[in-house]
């Protein structure tokens, strides 16, 4: 799948960012972000999107094409092993990136790092959508779920 995003690295804005826009505004609709907040995108591609939460923000994401490009603080690296440790950020979101992972270990390594706030949209169509549904509801503490048009947003707590 790194392939196919660095394929496509050029024209990825183009194609994903008014739609991922929607739901990071859902997310800071939602959300209390303070400015101080440390915040990790997690599936962050170019990393634009993680820019409009205006606090401490990293993004982790596998391919080098789409990190090239972003303007904030990125690592290479997957949702399955991130590489920070326990309870380092406040709020972590993962805007429609989870269903290349594997759930499980997904969202165990998403709620390890997650000090408070966590936000994940995954793509309804998702061949592994019940999986990944099932995930979120047992590992964590759902607040809230929204129809985010293509995506389902779950907002939620970490503990």
């Amino acid at each position: 799948m790194t392939d196919y995003y660095d394929e496509i690295s050029e024209g990825y804005d183009a194609l994903h960012f008014e739609e991922q826009k929607k739901k990071a505004e859902l997310i800071l609709k939602e959300l209390k972000i303070k400015k101080s907040d440390k915040l990790l995108d997690v599936g962050c591609g170019t990393g634009k999107i993680t820019e409009l939460f205006f606090c401490d923000a990293t993004g982790i994401d596998p391919s080098e094409k789409l990190l090239a490009k972003a303007k904030i603080p990125v690592v290479k690296g997957n949702a399955e092993k991130l590489p920070f440790p326990d309870k380092s950020f406040d709020i972590v979101i993962s805007l429609t990136a989870i269903h290349h992972a594997d759930p499980k270990k997904a969202v165990e390594e998403i709620k390890r790092v997650a000090k408070r706030d966590i936000a994940i949209s995954v793509l309804k169509k998702a061949k592994n959508f019940n999986e990944i549904e099932q995930e979120i509801q047992k590992q964590l503490i759902v607040k809230q779920q929204i129809d985010a048009n293509q995506d389902i947003l779950y907002i939620c707590a970490s503990s």
